[in-house]
Parts: structure tokens; C-alpha cells; sequence
């Protein structure tokens, strides 16, 4: 993975860092030196050197020989979404949202090719897809994805579809890209999508979008359903009102919290609030 920087500033030494870091997964929760390295594309030396530095910082820790991520790797994806002001935004309206409809929720970004989840409620149903706040998916074939894909510009929807994804599924559209690219005409239009099984046997969602104060789509929120036991018509009729209004909250919502002064007065240091 190493030497894909072309900028002058590229930093090689923080992108193997990642590299290590991007390595684990649900599928890989603990590896020996020999797996990362081989994961990351990097000699032996290399990554030992990141792991043990990582490991100093507190993202990873070893046992037995094997490496594992720690829970401050979380501190990176949060600070993130808290500085976004999402999560505490959406998350009451998701768990409303989620109490009306028994079906769980997410909301979902954009990146390259691919949805990231960035806020979910679930509820415990057995589904085919393990699904957390970072787990990504390629665009195409969710309702979310498909969502944020209509809210780009020709020349936007292009540079995304061409950037390969990295949520390790074979993106498949299933159609022409003709096809495809008249799919996300309706769906800017009528303003919702739908992924039928595109994602996976038994799941089926219904997307809206999540706009910032100037229009802009800048998020996703779905309703997930297991398909044997609500229909297309149901998830439409019933749970698509809902969620419509939902987004339409949170977007309100997110669109003060954007608008809001950004200056910290500093405290006077004897306590006083000043004359």
C-alpha cells in the first residue's frame, strides 16, 4: 500500500500507521505481526515498528503474539461525528423514529464509493448484515447510498463511482450504468430510495436525506426491515411517513446547531464575570 502519496507533503510513515490501523476488522480482531504486515502491504520491520508505536499510544495492545485494537481507537471515528453534531442531534429522533416503527435506523455518510455509518439505533432482530457506527457498504446497492449518490452533481456522481470501494463487498449495481444513473434521476426527484435485497438475502431498507442549513445533502437515514416479514408496500406506505418527518426534524435541528456562534468566552481567572 505503500508510495500511492503525489503531493509533496505526503507523510508515507502516517499513511502505513492507517494502513495497520484499517487492517482489523469484525473478521480480524486479533492477528500476528505476520498478518498485519501482509494485510498492510508492509515488510515485517515496518509494521512491527508501527504496531509497537501504536501500541505505546494505546490503539492497540498485544497479547500471545498477537496484536488487537483497544477501545481508544474509537476516540478517532467520534471525534468526528461529535464534531459534526449529528449523533446528539439524531440520536433521540432515531430512537423515536425506531419505537414507532419496531424496525431498527441508521444514518449514514458518504466516502469515496462507499456509505460509512455514523448513527444507528437497532433493535434485535436477525439479519443478515452486522451493521455498527463505522461499518461501510458500497453505495450502490444500499437505499442510503443510492440517496447520497442523487444529491451529487454529474461531475461529483463520476469522481465517487470511480473511487474503489474499501468496505470489502464486491460493489455490484445490477444494472446497466445507464440504468442506474436513471435510478438516481427518480430518486432526486421523489426524494426517497429503496434497496431491495441489493445488499444482501433478507434485507430490505428505504433511504431519505439529511440536509445541512444551505439544502445540501449531506446525510442518509433509513428504516431496515427483514423482507419476509414486511413488504415493499408496507415499507412505503407506513414506514416511509415516518421517516420522512424524522429526517425532516433532524435536518431542522442540524441546521441551527450549524448556525450557532462558534466563540468560547474565556472565564475571568478570580471567578468574576467581569465588569
Amino acid at each position: 500500500m505503500a508510495g500511492r502519496g503525489t503531493g509533496p507533503d505526503f507523510v508515507e510513515a502516517l499513511a502505513r500507521g492507517l494502513d495497520v490501523l484499517t487492517c482489523f476488522d469484525v473478521d480480524h480482531r486479533a492477528m500476528s505481526l505476520s498478518e498485519v504486515a501482509a494485510a498492510a502491504g508492509l515488510a515485517r520491520p515496518t509494521a512491527r515498528r508501527l504496531l509497537l508505536t501504536l501500541e505505546e499510544l494505546g490503539f492497540v495492545r498485544s497479547s500471545g503474539g498477537t496484536f488487537a485494537l483497544t477501545p481508544r481507537v474509537l476516540s478517532l471515528g467520534m471525534a468526528y461525528v461529535g464534531s459534526l453534531g449529528l449523533w446528539d442531534i439524531a440520536r433521540p429522533h432515531l430512537e423515536a423514529l425506531v419505537a414507532g416503527t419496531g424496525e431498527s435506523s441508521s444514518m449514514a455518510q458518504l466516502d469515496g464509493s462507499d456509505i460509512v455509518y455514523v448513527a444507528r439505533v437497532a433493535v434485535p432482530k436477525i439479519i443478515a448484515l452486522r451493521v455498527e457506527i463505522g461499518t461501510r457498504f458500497p453505495a450502490v446497492q444500499t437505499s442510503q447510498g443510492k440517496v447520497l449518490l442523487a444529491g451529487l452533481s454529474p461531475a461529483e456522481l463520476e469522481a465517487a463511482l470511480a473511487v474503489p470501494s474499501r468496505a470489502g463487498l464486491p460493489p455490484s449495481i445490477g444494472r446497466s450504468p445507464e440504468q442506474f444513473r436513471r435510478e438516481l434521476t427518480e430518486i432526486r426527484a421523489r426524494g426517497w430510495a429503496l434497496a431491495d435485497e441489493e445488499l444482501a438475502p433478507g434485507v430490505r431498507s428505504i433511504a431519505v436525506p439529511v440536509r445541512d442549513g444551505d439544502g445540501v445533502v449531506r446525510a442518509a437515514m433509513n428504516v431496515t426491515v427483514h423482507a419476509a416479514e414486511t413488504s415493499r408496500e408496507r415499507l412505503v406506505q407506513e414506514h416511509l411517513p415516518r421517516l420522512l418527518r424524522t429526517a425532516g426534524d433532524v435536518s431542522a435541528e442540524w441546521a441551527l446547531w450549524q448556525s450557532r456562534p462558534h466563540v468560547e468566552m474565556a472565564r475571568p481567572l478570580d471567578g468574576r464575570a467581569g465588569a
